[in-house]
């Protein structure tokens, strides 16, 4: 029964993604549903960008392992993103009238700028598309018992169609269901397992004291520590894609703001389910804490929950997965497609030809992400690597571009070149310090002294 709903589940996402395919016309339908969204489907559209495989999953597990202190990039920092976009950026960008974020360096630096910046783009999407694969493909092995590969092969193909027919307006339709899915799969859980405990006070009183500690501790390193994680997606996914084009997709400027604010408070209040079910779990059945964490919740569910329970979790899980996995696989294909392609073909292609090519880059993004989800194993990590390139690269170019009116293509191509190489020479050292604040700081410094330098003229 449970497999059947799962299968059900999948095969109704196909139809909705085939019926949204109905309203794409043009290369701006497929890649922001028109500009038209209203402020229900654009808040549950943003609220679903990052509630997937790393929140229900890696949060989880790495919450039982070392408290709030390790959970700081998400869901805190992503949801620090949310505010500080609606706060600096929606209003600024979505005036522009851009079709993807790689558009915004080519308006405000040149082509060439927009050429390299869109080439430090669209790698970041590799690994966190392969995260979100991984995780279904973890969910269909445990409840199905095939081959974690064979799972996510079958979660590509699901996927992948849906996007590849409707586009944003297939990611937005089936994000607003999705979302409905995971609140209730979640509140369900967790009512579920704090009444077979005796109570939330019983969980939380069993609970040591340093697990809800979320200051460091008053020391340098640590406190750059801290900052770092705030930074991972904080900061790192401001100039990201999927963000852009969901934020972009609203159907005026004030929805755009507001969305933000909305799906920033959702995913801080229901990003705290899947941590409070951890720690359910770890106080009922504490066998299941100390294998693979990452699988503790759904093998918990699928050998203790009755079957309406099961059904609702894994429906969540899968509509988490499905709508992050969704957005983040369009994501880099537009910018492929419009930022990379579009100006070494000299404007040659038709609107309609453009379409193609950013399907067919939906195709290839997908491969590439499928056959890295089968040789990587940790959902998180893969997520914060994704983050931490468009933070060394692409934030400082952003910031300044905006409000910085002396900011010029030179400052702009040394900052994301040197954040980038300094990112990566720290990375290969393996200090105790995270290698994203000098990548920054270098990235940063660039951007000033480029632009005080080479001056536009």
């Amino acid at each position: 029964m449970l497999l059947f709903s799962i299968i059900l589940y999948l095969t109704l996402t196909i139809a909705i993604g085939y019926w949204a395919s109905k309203r794409v016309k043009t290369a701006g339908d497929f890649l922001l549903a028109g500009r038209s969204l209203p402020l229900l489907l654009s808040s549950s559209a943003l609220f679903a960008t990052w509630f997937g495989s790393e929140t229900v999953f890696g949060a989880s597990a790495e919450f039982l392992k070392g408290g709030l202190l390790s959970v700081i990039e998400d869901p805190f920092g992503a949801a620090l993103c949310l505010v500080l976009f609606g706060v600096f950026f929606a209003r600024k960008l979505y005036s522009m009238n851009l079709l993807t974020l790689g558009d915004f360096f080519k308006v405000r630096f040149g082509r060439r700028t927009e050429l390299v910046a869109s080439a430090f783009i669209v790698p970041s999407y590799v690994g966190y598309i392969a995260a979100q694969l991984l995780a279904m493909g973890l969910i269909l092995n445990v409840v199905t018992e095939i081959e974690v590969w064979q799972g996510v092969v079958v979660s590509a193909l699901v996927v992948t169609f849906y996007t590849y027919i409707g586009g944003m307006w297939a990611i937005s339709i089936t994000d607003f269901i999705q979302s409905v899915i995971i609140i209730g799969g979640l509140i369900v859980l967790a009512v579920n397992l704090s009444i077979k405990a005796g109570g939330i006070s019983v969980v939380l009183n069993d609970t040591p004291a340093e697990t809800f500690r979320f200051l460091p501790e008053a020391n340098f390193k640590e406190i750059v520590i801290y900052l770092g994680a705030w930074s991972v997606l904080g900061l790192g996914s401001i100039p990201s894609q999927d963000v852009f084009q969901r934020v972009m997709s609203s159907g005026s400027v004030s929805t755009a703001v507001r969305s933000c604010y909305i799906a920033a408070l959702m995913y801080l209040t229901i990003a705290m389910l899947p941590l409070f079910i951890s720690l359910c779990v770890k106080h009922l059945y504490p066998d299941f804490a100390t294998g693979d964490a990452q699988l503790a919740l759904p093998t918990m569910v699928l050998s203790h929950a009755t079957l309406p329970i099961q059904i609702l979790f894994f429906g969540s899980l899968l509509s988490a997965i499905m709508s992050t996995t969704s957005s983040a696989i369009l994501a880099p294909s537009a910018i492929f497609s419009e930022n990379l392609v579009k100006p070494l073909t000299k404007g040659r292609l038709t609107d309609k030809q453009l379409l193609i090519v950013t399907r067919i880059s939906v195709l290839g993004f997908s491969i590439l992400a499928t056959i890295m989800a089968t040789v990587r194993s940790n959902i998180y990590e893969l997520v914060g690597e994704s983050s931490i390139l468009s933070l060394v690269s692409l934030f400082a170019p952003l910031v300044f571009g905006l409000y910085w009116k002396r900011a010029t293509p030179h400052g702009a191509l040394l900052s994301m070149v040197l954040g980038t190489f300094t990112w990566f020479i720290f990375e290969r050292l393996e200090t105790s310090w995270p290698s994203l604040v000098p990548g920054l700081l270098v990235s940063v410094a660039a951007m000033i002294l480029g632009s005080l330098i080479w001056k536009n003229k």
